[in-house]
């Protein structure tokens, strides 16, 4: 019998769903597992290999040739690439860039996603990203699919920048929103969407608290308590 519960939590950029789902993790007692920050980590060695991001057929060859590892230091979610603590290093406009093209590679999911089921294997786990319901997780205990206006999400995504001291334009920052937008949800490879089981929940008018208490009575409606 398994005792162990799973939250798919899936989204555009921007939409907050790693902060989110760290604080569901949390107050639930369970695993939190950024998967963008996996995609991000084989965008950056794509970057720091010299490799075209936008050549498919390059960087399927290296599919299985980054070593990415996750720990938990404190209790929080470390990325390691080739054995180098790259949390802070993925979290640039650029990697983002180079991790939303490369996502569409059938041979990168499809790496990531096997990862991905073996670190969450017997835990209670919450796990957020691109396609967590519909491919990494479809037997998930509870999915949601996190989003919020374009405009909104740029907003966010502006706050954060700017907090980080890499700020950006608010109309740069919007348009290539969208364009990350269009490229998740046409891409052959597990394009972004909702699964057909999933809880949409729009946090357009919500402030963070208010959009992790709503979280967490999806939680408890799935039977899921802390």
């Amino acid at each position: 019998m398994n005792d162990t519960f799973s939250i798919a939590i899936d989204g555009p950029a921007g939409a907050g769903k790693s902060t989110m789902a760290k604080a569901l993790a949390k107050a639930l007692d369970a695993m939190y597992l950024d998967t963008g920050a996996m995609y991000r980590a084989f965008g950056l060695a794509m970057l720091r290999q010299g490799v075209d991001i936008h050549d498919h057929d390059a960087v399927a060859a290296k599919a299985d040739a980054v070593n990415i590892d996750v720990n938990y230091v404190d209790g929080g979610q470390h990325i390691y690439l080739d054995g180098d603590d790259v949390t802070g290093a993925i979290r640039s406009p650029e990697v983002s860039e180079a991790a939303s093209a490369i996502s569409a590679v059938a041979e990168v999911r499809t790496r990531m996603v096997a990862l991905q089921r073996q670190i969450a294997a017997g835990h209670d786990v919450v796990m957020d990203g691109r396609d967590i319901g519909t491919a990494v997780l479809p037997n998930a205990t509870l999915k949601v699919y996190l989003t919020a206006s374009a405009e909104e999400r740029a907003r966010r995504r502006c706050v954060e920048l700017e907090e980080k001291g890499m700020p950006q334009p608010y109309e740069q920052v919007l348009a290539d929103m969208k364009e990350r937008d269009y490229r998740d949800m046409n891409r052959e490879a597990s394009p972004l969407r909702a699964a057909e089981d999933a809880v949409t929940l729009d946090t357009s008018e919500l402030n963070l608290e208010q959009s992790i208490q709503a979280l967490l009575k999806l939680a408890a409606g799935a039977g899921i308590a802390g």
